[in-house]
């Protein structure tokens, strides 16, 4: 079968697309014949070495399809059932072996495209706001890159639970794309200053929660955007890592919260990943949640698809195809 690999950490050109054997299967792992891959920072965090991943290694950590075949202790998925995952290295591939609790139902109404697309980021946004800080009716919200793919998602989930949504973006196209999703207000961090900006739109009083994944270009300033007692979620390094910073000054800037959580602890247990999965397709299916779909490569073309994203040439979610 055809794989991504990358047998040396560096830039794009680190990835390789060549033919390699299929997985064996566990007794309790699926088979999976990959229809949609999904794109995401973390994949370029793990090609470049920023997180250290034993290589080497085919990326990838979420993807749709069907069920090829099934171990011998697999008893809830069959052969030809319509299946999405996260959370599980190797998507980048025709096909991949899946531990059964990992793998969720597509309902009928969504596609293998929009199933590969709202793992990740669906699943990332939900927590977000659903779990590490609970947005209730009123709360002002600052979500950093708007116009990406968890960006848009979350601007729909926090309008969707009666919050204020301010967004940064880079450009007047991005800005659009956020005020479409339902942001209510959008600053263009290239032109102006955003701090300023978000104590200006709240007359001073600050935004209870920042959501925040550029990290070390944004998050000095996030936290000074923040309320009394707000929330500093930092759940990205799209400007690199935020390598110096003291605690102490959270006291004396409000009693701040900083936290930097991850989507595998918060789809650790099967409960939570069906939860939010669920909620995700549920709402993608009604209507109320909006996919972003636009930028497909094939899986040969990977290269050109991680130049394009950490170029800031796309937006909303990218998605590999077999």
């Amino acid at each position: 079968m055809k794989a991504v690999r990358v047998k040396e950490y560096g830039g794009p050109e680190a990835m390789s697309y060549e033919d390699i054997d299929r997985p064996e299967l566990g007794d309790t792992d699926v088979l999976v014949k990959i229809e949609a891959s999904g794109i995401n920072y973390i994949d370029t965090y793990q090609r470049s070495g920023l997180y250290q991943i034993p290589l080497p290694a085919t990326l990838g950590l979420e993807a749709a399809g069907t069920v090829e075949e099934v171990g011998s202790a697999v008893s809830y998925f069959k052969s030809g059932d319509r299946i999405a995952y996260t959370s599980v290295a190797g998507a980048y591939a025709e096909y991949a072996a899946v531990p059964e609790d990992k793998l969720v139902a597509i309902p009928e109404d969504v596609s293998f495209n929009a199933g590969a697309a709202a793992m990740l980021q669906g699943c990332t946004a939900h927590y977000l706001c659903k779990s590490t800080y609970v947005v209730k009716e009123g709360d002002r919200c600052l979500i950093h890159a708007a116009a990406g793919g968890v960006g848009l998602l979350l601007i729909q989930m926090v309008k969707n639970a009666g919050g204020f949504v301010i967004g940064t973006v880079s450009t007047e196209e991005k800005a659009q794309l956020a005020k479409d999703a339902g942001a209510d207000e959008v600053i263009l961090y290239s032109e102006q200053d955003f701090e300023v900006e978000v104590k200006r739109i709240t007359d001073g009083a600050g935004v209870n929660v920042a959501y925040d994944s550029v990290g070390k270009a944004t998050f000095e300033k996030s936290i000074d955007c923040l309320s009394k007692l707000g929330y500093m979620v930092l759940y990205g390094n799209a400007s690199g890592p935020v390598t110096e910073f003291n605690p102490a000054t959270l006291g004396p800037k409000g009693s701040l919260f900083l936290t930097r959580p991850t989507l595998f602890d918060y789809t650790a247990d099967r409960a939570s990943l069906e939860w939010r999965s669920g909620d995700v397709f549920n709402w993608i299916a009604d209507g109320s949640l909006i996919l972003r779909l636009e930028h497909f490569y094939p899986l040969s073309e990977v290269q050109q698809a991680h130049i394009d994203l950490e170029g800031r040439k796309t937006t909303g979610k990218i998605i590999l195809t077999p």
